[in-house]
């Protein structure tokens, strides 16, 4: 696992570990078997998800089973952006141990921020719930980091909607959706956030956060069309 320095906001430079993409690997074998042994994903447009080079998943968040969901059944390994809360104890060790990347939401994380950097650096797979936290799963509400992680890289992002997570409460476990229940996956077209110009003014992000909202929430939608969410 090599060091990667990225230079921060205030212009120092910060060094950090690159998330383990063979950690990530396994992360997604596990939760292959997870995944098709708990439920019945029915995944859409895999084949979409660019087969080499960096790429950015954006992932709608309406339940927490979504990011295990798509990390299992991805045709990559992803590294995901997750909040430093999930981080406690075993679970903080093993998430570090699969290539998570633990992220403060409270503030402008620059290690977070170095690291997953540097998964798309090395050519690999970052996954983001942009916006930002747990919700109406429905891309309503845009934080601007997904922007920047993709201007700043110019990876190409794809669209993913998780539906059918959250229709139903289980009966064992009612956190969970019912076992056995079909949760569907789909990707969408891979696209660039940036306008072609390269700038990464603020106002450039701020651009580049409306258009991909669009996307996004155009891809939902047809989503929503395919699945019959």
């Amino acid at each position: 696992m090599r060091r990667d320095p990225h230079r921060g906001e205030a212009g120092g430079e910060v060094t950090a570990p690159s998330p383990s993409e063979r950690g990530a690997e396994v992360g997604r074998r596990i939760g292959v078997g997870l995944m098709y042994g708990l439920w019945k994903p029915r995944v859409l447009g895999a084949w979409k998800v660019p087969a080499t080079g960096p790429v950015i998943l954006a992932v709608n968040h309406a339940h927490n089973v979504d990011g295990p969901m798509v990390m299992g059944v991805a045709p990559r390994p992803t590294h995901f952006l997750i909040k430093k809360e999930a981080f406690i104890g075993p679970l903080g060790t093993f998430l570090g141990a699969i290539g998570q990347v633990e992220v403060d939401r409270s503030t402008a994380d620059r290690t977070a921020i170095t690291r997953a950097l540097s998964v798309l650096d090395e050519r690999g797979v970052l996954g983001i719930f942009p916006e930002g936290t747990r919700g109406g799963g429905d891309f309503a509400s845009l934080r601007a980091g997904l922007a920047y992680f993709a201007v700043r890289s110019g990876a190409p992002i794809v669209p993913v909607a998780v539906l059918g997570s959250t229709t139903k409460r289980g009966r064992l476990i009612k956190a969970l959706p019912p076992l056995r229940s079909r949760v569907d996956v789909v990707f969408g077209d891979p696209f660039p956030a940036g306008d072609g110009s390269g700038r990464r003014t603020r106002k450039a992000l701020d651009e580049a956060t409306v258009r991909i909202q669009e996307r996004l929430t155009a891809h939902l939608e047809n989503a929503r069309r395919l699945t019959g969410h």
